[in-house]
Protein backbone atom coordinates (compact mmCIF):
# COMPACT_ATOMS: atom_id res chain seq x y z
CA UNK A 1 0.00 0.00 0.00
CA UNK A 2 1.50 3.03 -0.74
CA UNK A 3 0.37 6.78 0.81
CA UNK A 4 -2.83 9.05 -0.70
CA UNK A 5 -3.86 10.63 1.76
CA UNK A 6 -3.94 13.89 -0.45
CA UNK A 7 -6.28 11.76 -3.13
CA UNK A 8 -8.80 11.02 0.00
CA UNK A 9 -8.99 14.57 1.04
CA UNK A 10 -9.77 15.82 -2.30
CA UNK A 11 -12.74 12.56 -2.69
CA UNK A 12 -14.26 14.24 0.94
CA UNK A 13 -14.13 17.85 -0.79
CA UNK A 14 -15.36 16.80 -4.10
CA UNK A 15 -18.09 14.94 -1.66
CA UNK A 16 -19.17 18.17 0.18
CA UNK A 17 -19.72 19.88 -2.70
CA UNK A 18 -21.66 17.77 -3.99
CA UNK A 19 -23.88 17.86 -0.83
CA UNK A 20 -23.61 21.97 -0.99
CA UNK A 21 -24.96 22.42 -4.14
CA UNK A 22 -27.75 19.67 -4.25
CA UNK A 23 -29.66 21.04 -1.33
CA UNK A 24 -30.74 23.88 -3.15
CA UNK A 25 -32.12 22.06 -6.01
CA UNK A 26 -35.02 20.82 -3.84
CA UNK A 27 -35.23 21.93 -0.64
CA UNK A 28 -38.68 21.33 0.41
CA UNK A 29 -38.52 17.72 2.08
CA UNK A 30 -34.33 17.25 2.04
CA UNK A 31 -33.50 14.27 3.90
CA UNK A 32 -30.50 13.90 6.24
CA UNK A 33 -29.36 10.89 8.35
CA UNK A 34 -26.89 9.93 10.74
CA UNK A 35 -26.63 6.09 10.79
CA UNK A 36 -24.73 3.33 12.95
CA UNK A 37 -24.74 -0.63 12.01
CA UNK A 38 -22.40 -3.08 11.26
CA UNK A 39 -20.76 -4.27 8.12
CA UNK A 40 -19.25 -8.17 7.17
CA UNK A 41 -16.24 -8.83 4.54
CA UNK A 42 -12.70 -9.35 4.67
CA UNK A 43 -12.06 -10.21 1.05
CA UNK A 44 -9.09 -6.92 0.52
CA UNK A 45 -7.59 -7.87 3.23
CA UNK A 46 -6.96 -11.74 1.98
CA UNK A 47 -6.37 -10.25 -1.72
CA UNK A 48 -4.08 -8.15 0.09
CA UNK A 49 -2.21 -10.62 1.90
CA UNK A 50 -3.06 -13.66 -0.59
CA UNK A 51 -4.01 -15.63 2.68
CA UNK A 52 -7.21 -16.12 4.64
CA UNK A 53 -7.51 -13.69 7.25
CA UNK A 54 -9.36 -13.29 11.13
CA UNK A 55 -11.79 -10.87 10.77
CA UNK A 56 -15.92 -11.22 11.11
CA UNK A 57 -16.45 -7.81 10.71
CA UNK A 58 -16.69 -4.28 12.49
CA UNK A 59 -19.72 -1.31 13.10
CA UNK A 60 -19.80 0.99 10.90
CA UNK A 61 -21.02 5.17 11.28
CA UNK A 62 -21.55 7.86 8.68
CA UNK A 63 -24.68 10.14 7.61
CA UNK A 64 -27.14 10.16 3.74
CA UNK A 65 -28.44 13.29 2.30
CA UNK A 66 -31.24 13.00 -0.01
CA UNK A 67 -32.42 15.31 -2.10
CA UNK A 68 -35.88 14.59 -3.66
CA UNK A 69 -36.03 14.86 -7.16
CA UNK A 70 -39.51 13.63 -8.74
CA UNK A 71 -41.72 10.66 -8.66
CA UNK A 72 -40.63 9.31 -5.70
CA UNK A 73 -36.62 9.26 -7.26
CA UNK A 74 -34.09 11.13 -5.30
CA UNK A 75 -30.38 12.04 -5.31
CA UNK A 76 -28.33 10.37 -2.40
CA UNK A 77 -25.17 11.06 -1.09
CA UNK A 78 -23.28 9.50 1.60
CA UNK A 79 -19.93 9.15 3.81
CA UNK A 80 -19.86 5.67 5.80
CA UNK A 81 -16.81 4.79 7.89
CA UNK A 82 -15.53 1.36 9.18
CA UNK A 83 -12.58 0.79 11.92
CA UNK A 84 -11.68 -2.92 12.11
CA UNK A 85 -8.52 -5.04 13.85
CA UNK A 86 -7.65 -7.47 11.89
CA UNK A 87 -5.39 -10.67 12.16
CA UNK A 88 -2.79 -11.11 9.47
CA UNK A 89 -0.55 -14.35 9.72
CA UNK A 90 3.38 -13.36 10.29
CA UNK A 91 4.45 -17.16 9.39
CA UNK A 92 4.31 -20.46 10.97
CA UNK A 93 6.51 -19.69 14.31
CA UNK A 94 5.00 -16.85 14.82
CA UNK A 95 1.33 -15.65 16.79
CA UNK A 96 -0.83 -13.91 13.78
CA UNK A 97 -0.27 -10.03 14.05
CA UNK A 98 -3.18 -7.56 14.98
CA UNK A 99 -3.36 -4.46 12.56
CA UNK A 100 -5.76 -1.71 12.68
CA UNK A 101 -7.73 -1.00 9.72
CA UNK A 102 -10.41 2.03 8.43
CA UNK A 103 -12.49 1.52 5.70
CA UNK A 104 -14.72 4.83 4.10
CA UNK A 105 -16.71 5.07 1.50
CA UNK A 106 -17.75 8.35 -0.19
CA UNK A 107 -20.59 7.52 -2.56
CA UNK A 108 -23.08 9.44 -4.17
CA UNK A 109 -26.33 7.93 -6.45
CA UNK A 110 -29.89 7.77 -6.77
CA UNK A 111 -32.66 6.25 -4.51
CA UNK A 112 -36.17 5.21 -5.67
CA UNK A 113 -39.09 4.94 -3.18
CA UNK A 114 -42.11 2.88 -4.15
CA UNK A 115 -44.82 4.33 -1.84
CA UNK A 116 -45.28 7.96 -0.34
CA UNK A 117 -47.08 6.82 2.65
CA UNK A 118 -45.89 6.66 6.64
CA UNK A 119 -44.00 3.18 5.15
CA UNK A 120 -41.62 3.68 2.54
CA UNK A 121 -39.49 1.17 0.95
CA UNK A 122 -37.16 2.00 -1.45
CA UNK A 123 -34.17 0.44 -3.39
CA UNK A 124 -31.04 2.67 -3.50
CA UNK A 125 -27.72 2.58 -5.93
CA UNK A 126 -24.30 4.37 -5.61
CA UNK A 127 -20.96 5.04 -7.14
CA UNK A 128 -17.62 6.18 -5.39
CA UNK A 129 -14.38 5.75 -3.71
CA UNK A 130 -13.04 3.80 -0.82
CA UNK A 131 -10.35 4.86 0.84
CA UNK A 132 -8.75 1.90 2.87
CA UNK A 133 -6.05 2.97 5.75
CA UNK A 134 -3.58 0.69 7.54
CA UNK A 135 -1.94 1.18 10.63
CA UNK A 136 0.61 4.12 10.17
CA UNK A 137 0.44 6.05 7.02
CA UNK A 138 -0.20 3.80 4.28
CA UNK A 139 -3.56 3.58 2.58
CA UNK A 140 -5.58 2.65 -1.02
CA UNK A 141 -8.08 4.44 -2.75
CA UNK A 142 -10.31 2.19 -5.49
CA UNK A 143 -13.34 2.58 -7.32
CA UNK A 144 -16.50 1.24 -5.52
CA UNK A 145 -20.15 0.58 -6.33
CA UNK A 146 -23.01 -0.43 -4.49
CA UNK A 147 -26.62 -1.00 -3.86
CA UNK A 148 -29.04 -1.52 -1.55
CA UNK A 149 -32.88 -1.41 -0.46
CA UNK A 150 -34.75 -1.39 2.48
CA UNK A 151 -37.55 1.10 4.62
CA UNK A 152 -38.20 4.37 5.51
CA UNK A 153 -40.94 5.04 8.63
CA UNK A 154 -42.36 8.63 9.34
CA UNK A 155 -44.59 8.44 12.43
CA UNK A 156 -44.32 12.52 11.66
CA UNK A 157 -43.66 14.30 9.10
CA UNK A 158 -40.19 15.69 9.49
CA UNK A 159 -39.01 12.71 11.58
CA UNK A 160 -38.32 8.75 10.52
CA UNK A 161 -36.39 6.06 11.14
CA UNK A 162 -34.40 4.00 7.90
CA UNK A 163 -33.29 0.84 7.86
CA UNK A 164 -30.75 -0.41 5.13
CA UNK A 165 -28.56 -2.96 3.74
CA UNK A 166 -26.23 -2.54 1.51
CA UNK A 167 -23.58 -4.60 -1.06
CA UNK A 168 -20.35 -3.07 -1.97
CA UNK A 169 -18.12 -3.90 -4.63
CA UNK A 170 -14.77 -2.62 -4.50
CA UNK A 171 -12.42 -2.64 -7.68
CA UNK A 172 -9.35 -4.09 -5.91
CA UNK A 173 -7.12 -4.81 -9.11
CA UNK A 174 -7.45 -5.48 -13.05
CA UNK A 175 -5.19 -7.14 -14.71
CA UNK A 176 -5.56 -7.47 -19.23
CA UNK A 177 -3.48 -10.02 -20.77
CA UNK A 178 -2.98 -10.62 -24.48
CA UNK A 179 -3.17 -14.31 -25.33
CA UNK A 180 -2.95 -14.61 -29.04
CA UNK A 181 -2.77 -11.79 -31.93
CA UNK A 182 -3.48 -12.07 -35.61
CA UNK A 183 -3.51 -9.54 -38.23
CA UNK A 184 -6.22 -6.95 -37.77
CA UNK A 185 -7.39 -9.53 -33.90
CA UNK A 186 -6.35 -9.66 -30.64
CA UNK A 187 -7.68 -12.35 -27.86
CA UNK A 188 -7.25 -11.11 -24.70
CA UNK A 189 -7.95 -12.04 -21.33
CA UNK A 190 -10.01 -9.58 -18.20
CA UNK A 191 -8.73 -10.83 -14.88
CA UNK A 192 -10.70 -8.09 -11.91
CA UNK A 193 -10.11 -8.84 -8.26
CA UNK A 194 -13.29 -7.64 -6.16
CA UNK A 195 -13.65 -7.31 -2.76
CA UNK A 196 -17.76 -7.23 -1.17
CA UNK A 197 -18.64 -6.22 2.19
CA UNK A 198 -22.08 -6.32 3.06
CA UNK A 199 -23.11 -3.78 5.72
CA UNK A 200 -26.98 -3.36 7.62
CA UNK A 201 -27.49 -0.31 9.40
CA UNK A 202 -30.15 2.03 10.98
CA UNK A 203 -30.56 5.77 11.53
CA UNK A 204 -32.78 8.55 12.59
CA UNK A 205 -34.04 10.81 9.65
CA UNK A 206 -34.28 14.72 9.90
CA UNK A 207 -36.76 15.59 7.00
CA UNK A 208 -36.09 19.67 6.40
CA UNK A 209 -39.20 21.98 5.77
Amino acid sequence: MNPKRPACSHAIAVMICILAFAAPLAAQGVEFMPFGGYRFGGDFFELASETAVDTDGAPAVGFVLNVPMSDGLQFEALVTRQSAHVSLPTGPLHAAARWHFTIDHVQAGGLREFSGGRVRPFLTGVLGLTRYAAEGSTSEIRFTAGAGGGVKLFPVSHFGFRLDGRLYSTFVDADMRFLACSPGTCITAVHVDLAWQTEFTAGLIVRLP
